[in-house]
């Protein structure tokens, strides 16, 4: 099989998001516009986060956790036990027939006492963490890198709504530290001597996959991830690869933006291909606060007018999660 061909994926300084210099900011805006008009993807250079300790963190935690904590951690998909953690907690691997893992935490607002926990309202819920003696001081990494890619993603939503023709706060006015349903997931592919054939997908077109196409469920997806070359996006010239870059975050629209913008942001079809190699993929999935709803609109056209109907965030995310479950199964 030919080697895919490489994705338009352009490095953007995002630094001048964090500025007062507007005009600065309106050119990274343009350069926002260009990339979700091109391919969907962009890198964000110069984003102020120490990605190499994220990426220690992590790789400490996932070498250091055991089985056993693991499923103590286990979301309700693989320890019925654990009725109340459908989204936070520990996805597990399935020895023979999937080889992924990871785990995911949510808004450390939403502690017992929090409103939308008390109330017991879908999709929020208390993290649960590993033992601190066991794994010392990763909550407090954890925690505090949880609100270092949240003031990033709110510089990139202030440029996606100037890039849109939107005032600055169009839509973190909806992003806010108290409600937000965000989530960061710290998954590991690992690299096995015998890799299970059940875990290896195949498309199509014989591209061996460890996930299928997809579009994210999010209003914007920030990625880290390893050096290591293994996603691949959907365009009119067939699937093109994304080449890696492990000193910025991967930037792309989730369906959420697309159907805002009547698609003019689309969320892009992606895909990742199995490569037996130890490597990291970390995303913030940046979500709006349970009730927040953003009416629809189609960027430049003089009415704005679209049969999009309005939906509210949390019913968006709930149906969202669903589909993409039933789709490609529980990761």
């Amino acid at each position: 099989m030919c080697a895919a061909s490489v994705a338009n994926v352009p490095k953007i300084d995002v630094s001048p998001l964090f500025g007062d210099d507007m005009e600065q900011k309106m050119k990274v805006a343009r350069a926002i516009d260009a990339a979700s008009r091109d391919t969907g993807f962009f890198y964000a250079v110069n984003h102020g986060i120490n990605v190499q300790r994220l990426s220690e963190k992590t790789k400490e935690f996932h070498m250091s956790i055991t089985d056993q904590e693991k499923w103590r951690l286990a979301i309700r998909a693989y320890n019925k036990e654990h009725q109340k953690q459908i989204r936070n907690g520990y996805y597990l691997p399935i020895p023979g027939k999937k080889a992924v893992e990871s785990y995911c935490y949510l808004n450390p607002n939403f502690q017992p006492d929090h409103p939308r926990i008390q109330k017991e309202t879908p999709l929020h819920e208390v993290n649960v963490w590993p033992d601190e003696k066991k794994h010392p001081g990763f909550r407090e990494f954890a925690e505090q890198y949880f609100w270092d890619v949240f003031g990033l993603s709110a510089a990139l939503l202030r440029g996606y709504a100037l890039a849109l023709g939107k005032e600055e706060d169009f839509f973190t006015r909806h992003f806010k530290r108290e409600d937000t349903l965000s989530s960061v997931v710290l998954i590991r592919y690992p690299y096995l001597e015998n890799y299970p054939p059940a875990a290896i997908k195949t498309a199509s077109d014989g591209t061996k996959l460890s996930f299928e196409w997809h579009e994210d469920v999010s209003l914007i997806t920030v990625l880290y991830q390893s050096n290591v070359q293994n996603l691949q996006v959907k365009t009119p010239q067939g699937w093109l690869d994304i080449e890696p870059d492990d000193t910025g975050y991967l930037i792309n629209c989730g369906s959420y933006m697309a159907h805002v913008t009547n698609n003019v942001y689309p969320a892009p079809i992606h895909r990742v291909k199995w490569v037996n190699e130890e490597r990291q993929s970390l995303p913030f999935f940046v979500n709006l606060g349970f009730d927040d709803t953003i009416e629809p609109w189609t960027p430049g056209e003089p009415d704005s007018k679209t049969n999009n109907p309005a939906i509210s965030y949390g019913d968006y995310l709930q149906n969202g999660l669903v589909n993409l479950i039933n789709k490609n199964g529980q990761t």
